[in-house]
């Protein structure tokens, strides 16, 4: 399981399609902000969610067998319980990583996918993740645990 910022920082950095399992398309849930935010940051976001056609401009597809497109990373917020068939479909469609949400931890699929070859993140939201590690978030007073003397590579020289 990655759970380390050198890690975390790779995964973010190399990745850039998104499928987002249990997307809302209420502005007001965690889902939304953070896929708006990711979507913002470059990234193509793919929502999963069978109760919709579109969610932020993008096309909503029922399962993440219906994507015609090679997902990076699989971004779950669905309940620990209903982990495991997206944790088999993330196999199924050659996904790079499973990202569990804040307050998912399914182990037993981190498991099932790293033995397929994915990396496996849990605990985790992608957007303080991202914000975290390549963001301002240390501007605002947060402390990131990040300790750098590097200038961030978004900021202009």
């Amino acid at each position: 399981m990655v759970d380390d910022i050198p890690g975390l920082r790779r995964i973010l950095k190399t990745s850039k399609v998104i499928a987002v399992v249990g997307l809302s398309g209420d502005w007001f849930r965690p889902s939304y902000f953070a896929a708006k935010y990711m979507l913002e940051h470059g990234y193509t976001v793919i929502p999963v969610n069978p109760g919709y056609d579109a969610i932020l401009g993008q096309k909503c597809y029922k399962s993440l067998r219906d994507i015609p497109v090679k997902v990076d990373i699989v971004d779950c917020f669905r309940k620990t319980a209903e982990i495991m068939p997206i944790a088999e479909d993330a196999i199924a469609i050659g996904a790079k990583v499973l990202w569990q949400q804040l307050g998912v931890t399914n182990a037993e699929a981190a498991k099932k996918v790293e033995a397929a070859g994915l990396e496996a993140v849990m605990d985790r939201c992608v957007k303080i993740e991202h914000g975290r590690l390549f963001g301002g978030l240390n501007w605002c007073g947060v402390n990131t645990r990040v300790i750098s003397a590097k200038r961030p590579q978004w900021l202009p020289y």
